[in-house]
């Protein structure tokens, strides 16, 4: 099946579109400052964030803001996956590997004023961490799964990562683990972890981070309001620890869903700089003398996650019947075309030191898939739901489409599939409620360069939850021995049998490796996109 036939009605329905909004732009609410005056920024996200509390999201929407209101111990230098100080000036580890020892910047302040200081980065540790903390607001609604997904548990568990934070003294904290894990300060540091005034949230409550209430963290931008469905305002912190910055008085985040509507918005200067186009946009923007196109650096993975608590999909057959019978090349072709790459791997080609030689890719075979399928039991095939994403993301620009060509090339072996799809944060939430979603469609742009930061988030046995608890003994104990060794030659001979048994096993097929394509208007200056997927806007200027 020829799936470029997708291609053309979509790229008819984004020129229309941006036709139609470029006409109406002068709708736009009067009273908010135009992207045209200077120091004012204005950027397109791709969504509304789920909310601003850190350690309490796992999506990009939310992970752009917080990067602008929340520093966290350790950054990453623009434009790459390696690390340097931030609200850490130093950090060591044991010799046995289990305790990092963190020095902490001094005189640093958060933006209502309050110290930042080794209690507070406890603080926002343990509510993240244990689940009787009296700050934690579990009973609310708060899962803070991520910390699950990237160290293991909570306290008490005995899959815990971590068994204790101590506070030394004002400027040194230590982070005592269960085991070696090399990767220990880019994964506290990461783009989840921002570090929040301990004031504040006693303050708000469990409405910390939500439309009304408080986001207050030591970073380059303070939050002023959050206008549900339409924008999050925030202005320059004058008190920044970083000597001149940020550059901008006031960032303005205006929440587009739509690909076509962003770059409408963007010729016609309401924002100044947005991400996550359709590749098929490319050609639009660089023929706009205006604009500036900017493929975002590729790391990262658009994968569909098949559920086995469905029965159907519980026989490994099933699954590999539908790796079989997707034509990933046509599709990836189709919709990104030379800004997107498959394979079979889960991590993407720039960690290829981590992965298999030895894999058999599931080349595009119908007939072998009805064979499977068959073998199944299945020979007539049989109902799924598959869900997809309302938003698009740095993996799956057009979620939609997509979803549309998955399954015009299921239906072809028997597969009768429904397509659905909800609000964003409940999209996030609801996979996650047993059963889960039978099929959906998700992504990963990991927030520090490691194989770990790919698979511990998606395979470990607390981040499976998704696909009905899958759980493989020998995947666990091949992520905790990668965490533990610190060679790089044998780390890349366990992530590869890792990598095998993930391919056999079929519960999370990768789809796309994607260079997203983000663009910005010419006076648009010192915005470095980082291949993590998110980054500071402190260093941009408006010329």
């Amino acid at each position: 099946m020829n799936h470029k036939r997708w291609r053309f009605p979509l790229l008819a329905a984004v020129c229309s579109f941006a036709i139609i909004l470029s006409n109406c732009g002068k709708s736009e609410n009067p009273t908010t400052p135009p992207a045209t005056q200077q120091g004012v920024l204005v950027y397109g996200s791709g969504g509304q964030p789920v909310n601003l509390e850190p350690g309490n999201i796992t999506d990009g929407n939310s992970i752009i803001v917080q990067q602008q209101i929340y520093n966290r111990l350790i950054e990453f230098k623009p434009g790459t996956t390696e690390f340097q100080p931030s609200l850490a000036t130093s950090w060591s580890v044991s010799a046995d590997g289990k305790v990092w020892t963190f020095k902490l910047r001094p005189g640093v302040k958060f933006h209502d004023g309050s110290d930042f200081n080794a209690e507070a980065v406890k603080f926002n540790v343990e509510r993240w961490w244990n689940p009787q903390h009296p700050n934690g607001y579990r009973n609310a609604g708060k899962s803070y799964e991520i910390w699950q997904q990237v160290f293991g548990g909570f306290k008490g568990k005995s899959e815990s990562l971590l068994q204790d934070v101590v506070v030394v003294d004002n400027s040194t904290i230590q982070f005592k683990l269960k085991q070696p894990f090399a990767a220990f300060p880019v994964a506290i540091g990461s783009g989840y972890f921002g570090i929040a005034s301990p004031a504040a949230i006693k303050k708000a409550g469990a409405s910390y981070g939500t439309p009304g209430s408080l986001a207050v963290g030591t970073g380059p931008f303070i939050f002023k309001e959050w206008r549900t469905g339409d924008r999050i305002l925030l202005e320059k912190n004058p008190n920044y620890w970083k000597k001149g910055d940020p550059k901008i008085n006031q960032l303005v985040i205006r929440f587009i869903t739509d690909p076509a509507a962003r770059l409408a918005q963007l010729r016609a200067g309401q924002i100044d700089f947005t991400v996550d186009l359709a590749p098929d946009q490319r050609k639009e923007v660089e023929s706009d003398t205006n604009l500036v196109a900017i493929p975002r650096p590729s790391f990262n993975v658009g994968y569909l996650a098949l559920n086995p608590s469905y029965k159907p999909l519980g026989d490994a057959k099933v699954r590999q019947a539908i790796a079989l019978a997707i034509n990933n090349d046509q599709i990836v072709q189709a919709f990104w075309g030379n800004l997107g790459k498959h394979d079979s791997h889960f991590t993407p080609p720039s960690l290829n030191w981590a992965q298999s030689s030895k894999i058999t890719e599931y080349k595009y075979n119908p007939q072998k898939a009805k064979q499977l399928l068959a073998q199944a039991g299945y020979s007539n095939g049989f109902d799924l739901e598959l869900w997809y994403m309302p938003v698009s993301r740095p993996y799956f620009p057009t979620p939609k489409p997509i979803a549309e060509a998955f399954a015009a090339d299921l239906s072809a072996i028997g597969i009768r599939v429904k397509l659905n799809t909800k609000d964003w944060a409940a999209y996030l939430s609801d996979r996650r409620k047993p059963p889960g979603f039978q099929a959906f469609m998700l992504g990963w742009t990991p927030d520090y360069g490691d194989p770990d930061s790919f698979y511990y988030p998606h395979f470990s046995p607390g981040a499976t939850d998704d696909i009905g608890n899958w759980k493989n003994d020998k995947v666990t104990q091949l992520l905790d021995r990668g965490r533990a060794t610190g060679d790089k030659a044998a780390r890349g001979k366990i992530y590869a049998e890792v990598d095998e048994i993930l391919h056999n096993e079929a519960v999370r097929l990768p789809i796309v490796h994607s260079q997203p394509l983000l663009a910005k208007r010419k006076n648009i200056q010192g915005w470095i996109p980082s291949p993590l997927g998110s980054e500071s806007f402190e260093q941009i200027e408006k010329k």
